[in-house]
């Protein structure tokens, strides 16, 4: 049997084997030793539903209380009239036809695109660029938007998309291990809300079925949904 790191074992040690409450689960991950970098915290929720089925499968967007501590490059497709306040409001470029030939050209420097209804008609001309990489705007995703100005300051600021994995999984970023507690325990509070709050109506029996936070570096705790 492979001998254990002393890392390892010492984490093992800490390591909770029953669920616990964010408010024990986020000191928890305090007492691992840690990286020498400040290590994102993440949280997975195991749900009970079936994500093949389109009306168990959950997606949509999520702006933290606390934000995640990293700011988000956004592109914005939009009217002219609205280029100057998408940048003033954090987007990286905005435009609409020269911005689609900006990334036609090979441009690719955002995390995140968002745009208005009446530009998905432009945007339409990049599904099979951004498509496969994720980025194409999606109302369901919360990234097509009638203010879309308003969309642009909110991911800029951190909101997240997030979806159901084929295993019936969703992930989040909830801040870094640099926050304070009280910050990470509302934001993983408010995930966990937000989860339970879009509950598909399909989905039976057990909803939550597991939950787990972790740091980059660093094992998962149990954390009771």
């Amino acid at each position: 049997m492979p001998k254990l790191s002393k890392r390892r074992a010492a984490n093992d040690a800490i390591t909770p084997t029953d669920p616990v409450s964010p408010e024990e689960a986020v000191p928890t991950l305090r007492r691992f030793k840690k990286a020498k970098f400040d290590e994102t915290v993440n949280v997975v929720v195991h749900l009970g539903i079936d994500p093949k089925q389109a009306d168990q499968a959950l997606r949509g967007s999520i702006a933290m209380p606390h934000g995640i501590g990293k700011s988000v490059r956004v592109a914005c497709f939009c009217g002219a009239d609205k280029i100057e306040a998408a940048k003033e409001a954090g987007a990286v470029e905005a435009g609409s036809d020269e911005l689609v030939a900006k990334i036609e050209g090979g441009w690719m420097d955002f995390d995140v695109a968002v745009a208005s209804p009446d530009m998905m008609r432009v945007v339409s001309k990049l599904g099979k660029v951004l498509g496969p990489k994720g980025l194409m705007p999606s109302p369901k995703a919360g990234t097509v938007a009638a203010d879309v100005v308003s969309a642009v300051r909110e991911y800029s600021a951190g909101k997240q998309e997030y979806r159901s994995d084929a295993g019936g999984n969703v992930h989040a970023v909830v801040g870094k291990l640099s926050f304070p507690d009280d910050h990470l325990v509302a934001n993983l509070k408010h995930f966990l809300a937000t989860i339970e709050r879009i509950r598909p109506s399909a989905a039976k029996g057990l909803y939550m079925k597991k939950c787990v936070i972790h740091s980059t570096m660093g094992p998962a705790v149990p954390v009771t949904a």
